[in-house]
């Protein structure tokens, strides 16, 4: 069937391939974060424990999302572990630090990475592939990050 949604079939397919590699880094982020959940030690471990649970149901409702608008473009969407690693920005760091800081740290990195990644789809979205629905999309994700980079520089201690 023909996919009639106001994107030319060239720009629907680079547009899912963004969002292919948005959804590859929030399903690596939020394993990491659930790491971080259930991993959390130190005499803050329960607030740390219930502030991570929060951000990794956040981080599921975007991966749902993103997995939605990536089907309303007419595309599959990848669900392996192995397809998220090839296309994921992020690396893990394998330390044995269980703190809540080195997790706060390492979560952080990640989202203000995410969010200039988020910050380039946009423009493409708007200035290369004219698609206004998946700019407005990516926008609310960005706005998303902002403010769990913000929530997770609060916990940091200098």
């Amino acid at each position: 069937m023909k996919i009639q949604i106001g994107i030319a079939n060239n720009h629907r397919q680079a547009i899912a391939d963004q969002l292919i590699k948005i959804l590859a880094d929030e399903n690596i982020l939020y394993t990491k974060t659930k790491n971080a959940h259930w991993n959390v030690e130190g005499a803050d471990c329960y607030g740390k424990h219930v502030f991570f649970e929060t951000q990794y149901k956040q981080l599921d409702d975007i991966i749902n999302s993103i997995a939605e608008r990536i089907r309303s473009l007419g595309h599959v969407v990848p669900a392996t572990l192995q397809s998220y690693l090839r296309l994921t920005h992020f690396t893990e760091q394998i330390e044995e630090r269980h703190n809540g800081q080195a997790f706060i740290t390492e979560l952080l990195q990640d989202h203000e990475s995410l969010i200039l990644i988020l910050c380039e789809y946009i423009m493409s979205c708007k200035d290369d592939l004219h698609d206004i629905a998946t700019e407005h999309f990516i926008t609310r994700l960005l706005e998303i990050h902002q403010k769990m980079a913000w929530l997770l520089r609060s916990h940091i201690i200098e």
